[in-house]
């Protein structure tokens, strides 16, 4: 019960925490001026977004408000990837506004799930693990893990199971930090073996409207 409460009061502090976190402009841009600019994204996303390195994270159909707030940690440090630092470092406020409403338009591409690992996964995606303080996925990323744009819960149906994997355990390990949703992601993750993050992975890369 009290991991269940603990769990309760953080899912209800997230929105409004995330909230005045997030950079104040969260919509408008061009999806055509953001195509123009996307040159240098599709290197590693890929021209519509649906990257071809597992490695490398989908952000087709990803939300704009949490990319615009992604790109916004890249460029001002908050959130530390070699590459991405130096990408999001000459973008303008205008431009991240515009990448993020073409990235948003694009469709994005389903993966397949590991069916041996449906089992593992779903019970956590859908219920948590309420003893080890794990709430269930669903909660925030929704029944099909579309995300709540709202609240800059990201999409994360059909994302690449590397991608998703290593963010996990790197929540967990606590090297993605410095914002409200990694803390709490990091929480969450602490209660996930290596096992069930490699399940919960591959289940999101199977998930689709």
């Amino acid at each position: 019960m009290k991991h269940t409460l603990l769990l309760l009061s953080l899912l209800g502090l997230m929105t409004p925490a995330l909230a005045a976190d997030a950079p104040a402009a969260l919509a408008g841009g061009d999806p055509e001026a953001g195509q123009a600019k996307s040159a240098a994204c599709a290197a590693c996303h890929g021209a519509d977004g649906n990257s071809i390195n597992p490695a490398w994270p989908k952000i087709a159909g990803q939300h704009s408000p949490y990319l615009i707030y992604a790109l916004a940690l890249y460029k001002d440090g908050t959130r530390q990837n070699a590459l991405m630092n130096g990408q999001a470092m000459g973008l303008s406020e205008q431009d991240m506004q515009d990448l993020a409403a073409y990235y948003a338009s694009q469709a994005p591409q389903a993966g397949v799930a590991n069916p041996d690992l449906v089992a593992i996964a779903e019970p956590i995606w859908r219920g948590g693990k309420a003893e080890q303080g794990v709430p269930a996925c669903s909660a925030c990323h929704g029944p099909a893990g579309v995300g709540n744009a709202a609240a800059l819960y990201p999409r994360v149906a059909g994302q690449h199971a590397q991608y998703s994997a290593t963010a996990l355990r790197e929540y967990r390990d606590g090297k993605r930090g410095g914002t409200v949703q990694a803390s709490m992601m990091s929480q969450v993750a602490q209660g996930l073996s290596d096992e069930e993050i490699e399940a919960l992975a591959s289940y999101m890369s199977g998930l689709h409207e």
